[in-house]
């Protein structure tokens, strides 16, 4: 019984740092304008490799690569179909690349292995007093 109340004290006190971390991410995005939706299709680029998730302004969804840019708008080609989408960026609500991980993401991962590998050493801890 010892062990557990001290593991869920534990825990509880690291609840507030997961809070702050995930309220930090939200918070550190960006207005999304024109400007914005230009820039980050730039920084895809263009080609096979250039792939994103594109949710419009009306909640629809195209997944892709970024085939072309322009200056009013973009084409984004289906990877299964090839099928094109011609899109202005003033449609556009939000641009997720498929890269894989962020940075955020990264260090909330690192973050986790962290805590665990605290609470193991400390359960283990407690266990060798015990004896």
């Amino acid at each position: 019984m010892k062990k557990l109340s001290c593991l869920l004290s534990v825990l509880l006190l690291l609840a507030p740092v997961t809070q702050t971390l995930a309220a930090r991410q939200k918070t550190d995005r960006p207005a999304t304008t024109i400007e914005h939706i230009k820039s980050r299709v730039a920084k895809l680029g263009v080609g096979s490799k250039a792939r994103a998730t594109i949710t419009l302004n009306d909640g629809a969804k195209v997944k892709g690569y970024v085939y072309s840019a322009g200056d009013e708008d973009f084409v984004i080609r289906d990877r299964k179909t090839d099928a094109s989408t011609s899109i202005r960026y003033a449609d556009v609500k939000k641009i997720d690349d498929n890269r894989g991980h962020s940075l955020a993401r990264n260090i909330l991962i690192a973050v986790g292995i962290g805590v665990a590998v605290t609470l193991t050493a400390v359960y283990l801890a407690i266990l060798r007093n015990e004896r």
